[in-house]
């Protein structure tokens, strides 16, 4: 019995080496990036086994304002890593924290300290930091539109040294992204416990109505757009979601084109949130960062 399970192990662990060998990328685990008050935020990093093309993409790995583990499996599934990696990208999936933790203001700026890790970092990785691509899906896009249009510049004089660099990049890449919290929650009598917590630490309990609508059009990527040096934008969204309207997508490209800006929209027909052929429109994202970058 003892010799049948050992055999049996053995199986599962060397098709298991195998389906890794297999992968067009190795993987680097929980690399941290970033320690706030004591813990660390962290990073999985995917680096092509193929020929690189010297360029990097920023995958702010969230969904419902939640970076467990899982949200990395789901981008596993959706074949990010897969797809951009093949094509000789190096993938910096970055976990920008919980809402369990931190709210909307400071999940963005936990976005911004890994663009300035990336970047920091960049050369070791054998990335152009100039060249930066971002993309996210749900949650983790809603960040990265928020962290797009409201970048940093970098700062000589601060101590600490992240902030030597900018927080710009080259182009972003987002699936059905909540937009406008300001919109999605007006007139809502009972807001859930993750929105009430994503506005203020310990939930809207004791705030005015028009503290909470100052609050959500803060961390609203559509009501941030300003004109000036704005990243060109590609949106995927379905017609079909059942969690993120289409329009969230549609604000968006309409304030960033009123801003002078660049913006994409692609519909998916029938689609939800997310839908079973995602990797295809992946495919797509990664078309359209190959004449970006």
């Amino acid at each position: 019995m003892v010799n049948r399970l050992a055999v049996v192990l053995l199986c599962v662990a060397a098709v298991r080496a195998a389906a890794q060998e297999e992968l067009p990328y190795t993987q680097q685990e929980n690399v941290v990036y970033a320690e706030i008050h004591g813990t660390g935020l962290l990073a999985d990093i995917y680096k092509p086994k193929g020929d690189s093309n010297g360029l990097g993409v920023i995958d702010v790995v969230c969904g419902a304002w939640h970076s467990d583990r899982g949200k990395i499996n789901d981008h596993t599934k959706a074949q990010v890593f897969s797809i951009f990696c093949s094509k000789g990208y190096t993938v910096f999936a970055m976990r920008p924290g919980s809402v369990t933790k931190y709210t909307g203001a400071e999940m963005r700026e936990n976005v911004l300290t890994a663009i300035r890790w990336v970047k920091s970092k960049a050369p070791e990785y054998g990335v152009d930091p100039n060249r930066l691509g971002m993309l996210g899906a749900s949650a983790g896009g809603h960040l990265a539109t928020l962290a797009a249009v409201t970048p940093e510049e970098a700062d000589p004089a601060a101590k600490d040294p992240l902030k030597h660099v900018d927080t710009r990049v080259k182009a972003v890449a987002v699936f059905f992204p909540p937009t406008d919290l300001a919109e999605m929650i007006a007139g809502s009598p009972n807001l859930s416990e993750t929105i009430s917590n994503l506005l203020f630490a310990g939930g809207v309990e004791g705030h005015t109505p028009e503290e909470i609508q100052e609050k959500a059009i803060a961390i609203s990527p559509s009501r941030q757009v300003k004109s000036g040096a704005l990243p060109p934008f590609l949106l995927i969204h379905g017609d079909a979601d059942p969690l993120v309207p289409l329009r969230q997508s549609e604000l968006f490209v309409d304030a960033v084109k009123a801003a002078g800006g660049q913006a994409e929209l692609i519909v998916k027909p029938g689609g939800a949130h997310p839908w079973p052929t995602l990797p295809e429109e992946v495919a797509v994202m990664a078309e359209w960062f190959d004449k970006q970058l």
